[in-house]
């Protein structure tokens, strides 16, 4: 079968675990040779860690994995049990006493669907770290997808169900760029090739289109001037490829594949989403960092919008499928 996840790139593996009656879970994507990495961070509520040690004048230049998470703060523990199990395996950052492994983290809302006193810890990281294969990952309700949900803007009861979505492109000349992306939007996802929303809040108004389209239910909430149900998103991901570059290059992949969120989430980027993108580069292989970068904004759109197709209903929020 033809691999066309993020785990078709050299070096990465990627696994999931997750709590199907909390509704919650993670991903993580397992680098243990080490990969240059970049991270660009455009929402306004996020949730990370060790994203300091990715800027450009810090001294770390490689992490040995990306943990994606459900959970809201209290899921960033799901990294200290990918931390435990590299260390087990002898893969860390050498600082002469110790190998100290290197795993960001992100993680995304979804508290309001299943048990919020359940959420990802370090021993469901430590068990995604072990289910990690080079096999093509399941995608839509499993791991950091299992709580995700889409179009928030009219409450979590009239939302539907999100998820986590992988794709990749081989660009020629051996370079691969690949994409992981758990998609937990209060806005809506549209399909890049036709502009049309496939996964939003719904209407409630009989006859009509069963999806409200956020942008117009913002225009009639303006006079109000304030998005009270739309608390509790985000959009976070990995974007991989097999290039050789160094921290700043890293970095402008992340920062160009968020392009891939812009096309097929409206709105993006806004102050009740926390939006995240790590970059990974874990190759020798040489190539232009801009065309490295436009594939990636390629492949995160490819991904999220498969991450919506692929969602199974949950906690009585519909996906596509239910619909």
């Amino acid at each position: 079968m033809k691999n066309n996840s993020i785990t078709l790139i050299d070096g990465i593996r990627v696994g999931h675990a997750q709590d199907y009656e909390a509704i919650t879970g993670c991903t993580v994507v397992l680098c243990e040779k080490g990969a240059v990495a970049g991270v660009d961070q455009r929402g306004g509520a996020p949730g990370t860690r060790e994203t300091d040690a990715l800027q450009t004048v810090h001294l770390v230049d490689k992490v040995h994995a990306i943990m994606l998470a459900g959970g809201s703060a209290f899921g960033l523990d799901a990294a200290s049990g990918a931390v435990r199990y590299l260390e087990e395996k002898k893969v860390g950052f050498d600082v002469g006493v110790a190998r100290v492994p290197i795993v960001p983290a992100a993680i995304l809302f979804d508290l309001g669907i299943g048990s919020s006193k359940r959420r990802p810890d370090a021993e469901m990281g430590y068990q995604a770290c072990l289910n990690a294969s080079k096999s093509p990952p399941a995608e839509g309700s499993v791991g950091a997808g299992t709580g995700a949900t889409v179009g928030k803007i009219l409450g979590v009861g009239q939302a539907m169900k999100g998820g986590i979505g992988s794709a990749a492109i081989d660009i020629g000349a051996g370079v691969q760029v690949g994409a992981m992306m758990a998609v937990n939007v209060f806005g809506d996802v549209v399909d890049p090739d036709t502009g049309e929303i496939i996964a939003g809040a719904r209407s409630k108004k009989k006859g009509k289109t069963p999806l409200a389209d956020s942008m117009k239910v913002m225009r009639r909430l303006a006079k109000k001037g304030i998005l009270a149900f739309a608390r509790g998103n985000t959009v976070i991901g990995v974007v991989a490829t097999n290039a050789k570059f160094n921290k700043e290059e890293a970095t402008k992949v992340a920062r160009m594949a968020m392009n891939g969120i812009a096309r097929t989430i409206r709105p993006a980027n806004t102050m009740l989403d926390g939006d995240t993108l790590f970059a990974l580069a874990t190759g020798k292989r040489k190539a232009d960092v801009n065309i490295v970068g436009a594939y990636a904004a390629e492949v995160v759109a490819l991904a999220v919008v498969r991450a919506v197709r692929t969602a199974k209903g949950a906690g009585g929020i519909p996906g596509i499928r239910d619909l």
